[in-house]
């Protein structure tokens, strides 16, 4: 009985079975890419050194760059371990719930930072999705969650959809998509299942198999999620529809899966939470590869199926055993998203340097080099603060400013930077307090820390907003530029170089 019995002491308090190796998954993701490299005939790049490291696992888990204090305690730690100790680390910070809630609240209701109106619901969602990030809550109960959070089932009587909107809340998902089903649908199409069908609103899909019909079969199951009134503010209200006209004059089309299979509704039985069910089930054939494929692509720049919602077959993916093994690992560890980030992490993939040392590495299907990505409004401003030791007000503020002016337009592996934006980082109010004395905690340390020669004062700016020290010709150029006159001037002039050079500007 003893093994039975250790067993059974080994399973979670929730009845899971103990947590999978994800140094195990990362050999094998390695394996896979590893294979395809050598068959292009191309050449890994080198890994990346440890500032470079440091960098780009803080953007990627926290949203923002290191503290020039936890650079000199990283590049100083002798542990072999420390990379996959940093990022199990960084997973159990605050920071890494709120920048995961960003990165998915944009996904979700992207409309938030497209809709000025819609704006007011940031909050509140993303508060919602800190603490479920916090509670490691599992992907598919999250999905579950949002998907069937409670909407007044009383037409006559509408419960408002947001009586104050700061309150951690998922209905947002809801609200700022009109509570229209064909809204619902195709947004939790693209999002859950990486399949847009919403090209087949109208017609059957020009380039995937979805039909028309299909699309409405899937809406079916918001039908009875209705607006009352005009505006963001109109309450919601639920019934019990299993079926959607398509148009006036239209027949009916009933609630129907995507795979083809037919509800089993019970009395009483909510629509939405039969689609959750389905969504979110282990079998479904398209969620957990949609899943791993996104958290992928959100730290790699790109997806295995890139983008990473428009799953088809003509865009297949690019390390198609790669992954089935993603998915299938993420299903088994119970899609823990933690154990995902984990491995994908401890990859050579993820840890190799962006800098290109083969022609053969331009091709960036194969993963032989980190990508260059663009910084999201959040990454940018949240850095901008923590380089310049800035204090945000309570109120107000630039953030919003930075959010709508930086909000991602392309590709995070493309990142272009547009006039308005390149101008508000170079004559903006925010850098130019940023890289004065009177208004910048960074820049007054540099100058007025007691007993610091010049080049260890050039050191604490470049440690402070590129995460490492300078080489010794950027050294020697910067502190022959700051001479003994009009120091702190000068220094401002470096520091404003440094956070608008695109080394800064970019996760890299």
């Amino acid at each position: 009985m003893r093994p039975l019995l250790a067993a059974v002491a080994m399973l979670g308090a929730a009845g899971r079975a103990p947590a999978a190796d994800p140094q195990e998954l990362a050999a094998r993701i390695d394996a896979h890419l590893d294979k395809h490299i050598a068959s292009a005939k191309a050449v890994a790049a080198a890994p990346a050194d440890d500032a470079e490291f440091l960098r780009r696992a803080y953007l990627d888990l926290t949203g923002r760059i290191p503290a020039p204090s936890e650079v000199h305690a990283f590049l100083t730690d002798p542990d072999p371990d420390k990379r996959a100790k940093l990022i199990d680390d960084l997973l159990d910070t605050p920071r890494h719930a709120a920048h995961f809630a960003a990165l998915w609240r944009a996904t979700l209701v992207p409309e938030v930072s497209a809709v000025p109106e819609a704006r007011v619901f940031r909050a509140g969602f993303e508060a919602w999705l800190r603490q479920r990030f916090r509670a490691n809550t599992r992907y598919d109960a999250l999905v579950r969650e949002l998907l069937t959070t409670p909407i007044s089932a009383d037409a006559e009587a509408p419960t408002p959809a947001l009586r104050r909107p700061d309150d951690p809340n998922p209905l947002a998902f809801y609200a700022v998509k009109e509570a229209k089903a064909e809204n619902l649908a195709a947004a939790a199409s693209r999002v859950f299942l990486g399949v847009q069908i919403e090209c087949a609103q109208c017609h059957d899909h020009p380039y995937a198999k979805w039909t028309r019909e299909q699309f409405w079969n899937t809406a079916a199951f918001f039908a009875g999620v209705e607006r009352h009134g005009d505006g963001l503010f109109a309450p919601i209200s639920e019934g019990k529809k299993r079926e959607i006209s398509p148009g006036a004059g239209k027949a009916a089309v009933p609630a129907l899966f995507l795979d083809e299979s037919e509800p089993h509704w019970a009395a009483g039985g909510s629509p939405r939470a039969q689609f959750a069910d389905w969504v979110a089930a282990p079998k479904n054939p398209f969620f957990a590869r949609a899943a791993a494929n996104r958290v992928w692509g959100q730290l790699f720049g790109r997806g295995l199926v890139d983008p990473v919602d428009d799953f088809r077959d003509d865009n297949p993916p690019s390390h198609p055993e790669l992954l089935d093994e993603l998915a299938k690992a993420f299903a088994d560890s119970g899609f823990d998203l933690r154990f995902l980030v984990q491995a994908i992490g401890r990859t050579k993939a993820y840890q190799r340097t962006s800098a290109r040392t083969d022609a053969s590495q331009n091709d960036p299907k194969l993963f032989a080099r980190a990508a260059v990505r663009g910084l999201t409004g959040e990454q940018l401003y949240d850095s901008l603060v923590r380089a310049t030791g800035f204090r945000e007000p309570r109120l107000g503020g630039p953030r919003d400013q930075f959010l709508t002016r930086f909000a991602p337009t392309g590709k995070p592996s493309e990142p272009e930077t547009a006039i308005p934006q390149a101008l508000m980082l170079m004559n903006g109010r925010f850098v130019a307090d940023a890289t004065t004395l009177d208004t910048s905690p960074t820049l007054l340390a540099a100058v007025e820390t007691p007993g610091l020669t010049p080049a260890e004062r050039v050191e604490l700016l470049y440690v402070s907003a590129l995460g490492r020290r300078p080489s010794d010709g950027e050294r020697d150029r910067m502190v022959r530029y700051v001479g003994t006159e009009r120091i702190a001037e000068r220094l401002g002039d470096v520091f404003w170089v440094l956070l608008n050079s695109a080394e800064f500007r970019l996760n890299h």
